[in-house]
């Protein structure tokens, strides 16, 4: 009898266990979804603050920092939609990656904005963060 009373705990603790994985899940992806539409109508309301830290190397600059805040809001809107939540994961990393050059730009040529010059550079890494942070929450349920 006791053993099945054990069994029964664990099963029960497993379900709590997966439960609260869900729910912690569940809330990470609505602060990404939030992070990303905000992020992306930052570029509409502050263009001159991307139009700052774009490599000189880049093409129509303009052009490709309202597509960058598209991506981010369909992105982040993405994120809160099941059946898109993978897909949208996919196209925020890839975006993640593209818009990388500006964050290595503005941390070489300390572009600021009035933060200490040593987050620019702990800024990057935290890339990958991000990106497994959109991974994870693209992951199905």
């Amino acid at each position: 009898m006791e053993k099945q009373v054990s069994l029964s705990n664990m099963e029960e603790n497993k379900s709590r266990l997966r439960k609260f994985s869900a729910a912690l899940k569940n809330l990470a992806t609505l602060f990404a979804a939030i992070f990303f539409v905000f992020a992306g109508w930052m570029h509409f309301q502050n263009p001159y603050m991307y139009q700052e830290i774009m490599p000189d190397y880049l093409p129509f600059p303009n052009f490709l920092i309202n597509l960058s805040g598209v991506c981010e809001i369909a992105g982040g809107v993405g994120l809160l939609i099941p059946r898109l939540r993978r897909w949208a994961s996919y196209g925020l990393i890839a975006l993640l990656i593209a818009v990388f050059p500006a964050n290595v730009n503005m941390a070489v040529n300390s572009i600021d904005f009035g933060m200490p010059h040593e987050l620019l550079w702990w800024r990057l890494p935290f890339q990958l963060v991000f990106i497994l942070w959109v991974y994870w929450c693209g992951r199905d349920r």
